[in-house]
């Protein structure tokens, strides 16, 4: 049974991971564009794109629990509930990724997704990240560089009578009210615009996504078919990563180095890993499929260095954060986390910031 349920998940993981890499590259779903939409050209439209998909897929988590379907609580894959408040690590480490995914030229999701576009640049950049956020996970590269530094700046909440740093709880509004009210700001702030409204691709990017991030968390935390109560036996032997949790794609590159480096071991397989492989085979689905499948490589060497950077910055800074603009920005923010949203900002901020220095320096030369 343990077998057959584990294969269910990556199985569902691979399917649902498609969904969302054919309609991201469809709708053009790019939170790094968003930034880049609204920093130089004052155009809001992919961000309102980005926050409808966390209204829904906070509006989802919010049912979720408030049903019954699901228990999230503090055991989630990352921890985004935690008590322990690590604030410099989400400052810090979202701040590092905003820099690298401009540099790169998107997050961890648009690089899937342009490698199924054809873009050999990506795939440079899924090398050097999928290493960076190896070391940051599997070696001790983590303990010697931030370690201490982290430890040192975490705020205990549970010393203030918090069990967790859940939103909903740290308001005393509760989550469901906290969520359903968070998200029917962000969805009415989307579609207060008349030019979002008119655009099917945006709407649809943004709702596409939420629904995938729910899947995700109902798929490893309330169990598939109905079959909750196998699926509760099954959870508590938690093999490799198979535990509560949902889209996120910086630690998976991490995840998906060690396994390159252990073919053999298909019990390093996990969910993470299956979903980063079905966003680039979805792109490259609906790339072929609508003929957009095109070759690109680096025009030259600074083209190179400047992804190369980008690429450490986002394998380091995106495990640092515990996510990256779906692992923490859509994702964590579905649970209400207060670190989510300390990382949603400084990923914002480190991107807005590169941007405006590029195009000082443009003007510049």
């Amino acid at each position: 049974m343990e077998n057959t349920i584990h294969l269910q998940v990556l199985g569902a993981a691979l399917v649902i991971g498609m969904i969302m890499g054919a309609v991201a590259n469809k709708t053009n779903f790019c939170t790094m564009g968003a930034v880049s939409d609204w920093v130089n050209m004052g155009d809001t439209g992919r961000l309102r794109a980005w926050l409808l998909a966390i209204a829904v897929a906070t509006l989802g988590v919010v049912a979720l629990e408030a049903s019954g379907k699901v228990a999230l609580g503090t055991g989630t894959f990352p921890p985004y509930r935690t008590p322990n408040l690590a604030w410099l690590r989400y400052v810090l480490g979202g701040l590092m990724f905003g820099v690298g995914m401009t540099l790169a030229s998107g997050c961890g999701n648009k690089t899937l997704i342009r490698i199924g576009g054809g873009n050999l640049k990506s795939i440079v950049v899924l090398a050097i990240a999928s290493a960076c956020a190896y070391a940051m996970l599997w070696t001790n590269f983590y303990d010697s560089v931030f370690g201490s530094l982290v430890s040192a700046t975490t705020v205990n909440l549970a010393a203030a009578g918090k069990t967790s740093q859940a939103l909903g709880e740290l308001t005393g509004l509760g989550n469901t009210a906290f969520g359903a009210v968070l998200a029917l700001v962000l969805a009415g702030f989307a579609f207060s615009s008349r030019d979002f409204r008119g655009n099917v691709d945006h709407i649809a990017g943004g709702a596409v996504i939420g629904l995938a991030i729910i899947a995700g968390w109902y798929v490893t935390a309330g169990g598939m078919g109905g079959a909750w109560k196998e699926w509760a036996e099954f959870a508590e032997t938690k093999p490799l990563r198979v535990e509560a949790q949902s889209f996120t794609f910086i630690s998976p590159m991490g995840d998906l180095a060690r396994y390159v480096m252990n073919p053999a071991d298909t019990s390093l397989i996990n969910f993470g890993i299956m979903a980063l492989v079905g966003v680039i085979l979805g792109s490259l689905i609906y790339s072929l499929t609508s003929r957009n499948f095109r070759i690109e490589w680096f025009v030259n060497r600074a083209d190179f260095i400047n992804h190369a950077i980008g690429a450490v910055l986002m394998g380091i800074g995106g495990v640092l954060s515990m996510g990256c603009t779906v692992g923490q920005a859509i994702t964590g923010m579905s649970t209400l986390a207060l670190g989510s949203l300390l990382t949603l900002f400084s990923i914002v901020a480190g991107a807005a910031a590169t941007m405006k220095y590029q195009y000082w320096r443009m003007m510049q030369e």
